[in-house]
């Protein structure tokens, strides 16, 4: 099958998780003042991941208070049951897992319908075979492949995520394709030397004291700057 060969560029997404959650406007402002391309929301039900995090309503925060895309990333066991609610909420991406317990390619032609973009999210030990019936009916606009296991903010990198990457950007050339968990500027480089070209960061950059700079930084790193 052919496909463009033109890899898209650079982007890096504060993930709000890291985040002051009371100054949850700031933060989302801050994000956007950093030269930020989006703005990552990690939504965690407590059944898919043993955590939670928030709801539709942090979403409509920050769709209120800043101008970044929204990429929202739902870690839950049937994101089918709130597609339409956080495109509501303020969505431009939303992402769900190959994992969830729903009709996975039903959903992702869901969300199409709803005019926003379609990602499809792997755990670390998930292979890429499950992504591929749902790339192959050109379902999916963007592939996230967790590098850390979803559900906590500040776990290590995955090293073993990096042949993954490299491997669907051979066997897809045109496709965004995004990493979190464990991203800085080491990890951020290696992932775009494999193939990446969306790094979504949490405490790297919310947890630096100058987030602009450590922007930066992470986009040269990633060789994206300019």
């Amino acid at each position: 099958m052919a496909h463009e060969k033109m890899p898209p560029k650079i982007q890096i997404l504060p993930s709000l998780l890291a985040a002051d959650f009371g100054r949850v406007a700031e933060e989302c402002r801050r994000a956007e003042s950093a030269g930020a391309d989006a703005l990552h929301l990690d939504v965690m039900d407590g059944h898919f991941v043993r955590n939670i995090s928030f709801g539709p309503e942090i979403v409509r925060v920050a769709r209120r208070s800043c101008g970044l895309p929204l990429h929202v990333h739902l870690m839950l066991d049937r994101p089918d049951l709130y597609l339409t609610v956080y495109v509501d909420a303020g969505a431009a991406t939303v992402l769900i897992h190959v994992e969830a317990r729903c009709d996975v390619a039903a959903a992702l032609n869901e969300l199409r319908g709803l005019g926003v973009r379609a990602g499809l999210t792997l755990n670390p030990e998930t292979p890429l075979e499950l992504a591929e019936p749902h790339l192959e009916a050109g379902l999916v606009d963007e592939v996230l492949l967790m590098s850390v296991h979803p559900g906590f903010g500040g776990q290590s990198f995955i090293e073993a995520v990096l042949p993954k990457i490299a491997a669907l950007r051979m066997a897809r050339p045109s496709l965004a394709i995004s990493v979190d968990g464990g991203i800085g500027e080491a990890t951020g480089a290696a992932c775009a030397r494999a193939g990446a070209n969306v790094l979504i960061a949490g405490t790297t950059l919310y947890g630096a004291p100058d987030m602009a700079a450590a922007v930066a930084r992470l986009r040269a790193a990633a060789g994206g700057a300019g």
